[in-house]
């Protein structure tokens, strides 16, 4: 009598312990998932299983969009570039004068890190193939690009000297990756992000003429 509720009970409670996912948008849940998870680990300890742990979802659900963790790390990186090529010419297109638009854009990249620090980590710290991860690849370019039509302007404008405008480039990103990457990892001695882009809005204009 007692062994057909009991029965019923075990298996309702397996069901729920091993049932599929059923979220509406399972991709979206995932890189939730994996951006909380980097916060903590980084992308050296990340795993596909304590992310689809994290999403509530069986631990072969996240292949059905990505075909391992790199695949999942490369689409958070992808995200990142696209954010910071947005806000790049954002800042920038707030500016009439070229050499201001360059450094609004620094300054842009460096509260862009402030504000994603683990796509910002996932973007320079996670090793990508260009044949295996195109859109990530893709994405990376176009911000450098933005980076070096910026230059371009300011050298036609003759703010800049002219020639290879890669090296000026290179100058400017070095600058603000360097005080982005100081800041998400505290090793400033800045406690609040007004205070980070104070001292980036210092760098950049003693930097550039």
């Amino acid at each position: 009598m007692l062994l057909v509720p009991t029965l019923k009970g075990y298996l309702c409670s397996n069901m729920k312990k091993t049932r599929p996912y059923h979220h509406g948008n399972l991709q979206e849940a995932l890189l939730e998932a994996a951006i909380s998870l980097i916060s903590e680990v980084g992308p050296a300890g990340f795993t596909l299983r304590e992310v689809a742990r994290r999403a509530g979802v069986s631990h072969n659900a996240p292949y059905r969009h990505f075909r391992d963790k790199d695949a999942l790390l490369a689409e958070v990186a992808a995200q990142g570039y696209k954010e910071l090529t947005k806000v790049m010419v954002q800042a920038a297109g707030r500016q009439t004068d070229a050499l201001e638009a360059l450094k609004e854009a620094g300054l842009a990249y460096v509260s862009f890190a402030l504000r994603r620090p683990e796509h910002f980590t996932v973007m320079f710290d996670a090793t990508f193939s260009k044949d295996l991860q195109p859109a990530a690849a893709e994405a990376a370019e176009d911000a450098f690009s933005t980076l070096l039509g910026l230059v371009k302007k300011c050298q036609d404008e003759g703010q800049i000297a002219g020639g290879d405008n890669l090296d000026y480039a290179l100058l400017a990103w070095t600058m603000v990756h360097g005080i982005a990457k100081l800041a998400i990892t505290q090793r400033l001695p800045y406690a609040s992000h007004s205070k980070i882009l104070r001292f980036a809005r210092f760098v950049i204009d003693e930097s550039l003429p």
